[in-house]
């Protein structure tokens, strides 16, 4: 309540929150500094201690089509890490000039007409692995055959009700749940 009203009014929302982060981590010296992620709205942690990777790593090669069992692929960011994503991730998905891939870690999409997607969302998403976060539930999910897709947006709440990430784990999909820099600060555990 008291932010709101010692609020500099000439500060945007994005900004505001980016400079009340106790932790930078957009600062390349936090990369070794362990840092834990708590819902903006109500302070709840959503994870444990979590050290920066340099980059979002490359989804591991899994051949989802001969899987025993359908579940989500291995996970990109390995436990107890975190890292930046600095391309547009999650919905919404709108027409391309050309085709590519419609996120990172992700192959080509189409609408109904034929024609490319590529996403508009949000960029600065934490990137952790799934089994990393605390006490998330599942608010809605994008048609896939056994997990969630990022094609909807976000579809995370915290036990506030807050929306607050990004679930991938269809078993075609890369393994991995993007945290909202607007949603989300980062505190020392």
């Amino acid at each position: 309540m008291h932010e709101q009203r010692d609020r500099d009014p000439g500060v945007g929302e994005r900004e505001y929150r980016r400079a009340a982060l106790p932790v930078d981590i957009t600062d390349g010296a936090a990369e070794a500094e362990a840092v834990a992620f708590v819902c903006a709205t109500c302070g709840v942690s959503l994870t444990g201690p979590l050290t920066r990777l340099p980059e979002v790593p490359e989804a591991p090669y899994y051949a989802w089509w001969d899987a025993d069992e359908p579940g989500p692929s291995p996970a990109t960011v390995p436990s107890g890490c975190y890292a930046i994503e600095t391309e547009p991730y999650g919905g919404p998905l709108v027409v391309a000039q050309e085709p590519g891939p419609v996120m990172p870690r992700h192959g080509g999409h189409f609408n109904v007409e034929g024609k490319p997607l590529v996403s508009q969302g949000p960029r600065g998403n934490i990137v952790i692995n799934p089994d990393d976060a605390r006490g998330l539930e599942l608010q809605h999910a994008s048609s896939a055959c056994c997990g969630a897709t990022p094609d909807g947006g976000m579809n995370q709440l915290c036990a506030c009700g807050t929306l607050v990430a990004t679930l991938c784990s269809d078993c075609c999909l890369p393994y991995e749940l993007h945290l909202s820099a607007d949603h989300v600060r980062a505190v020392r555990p």
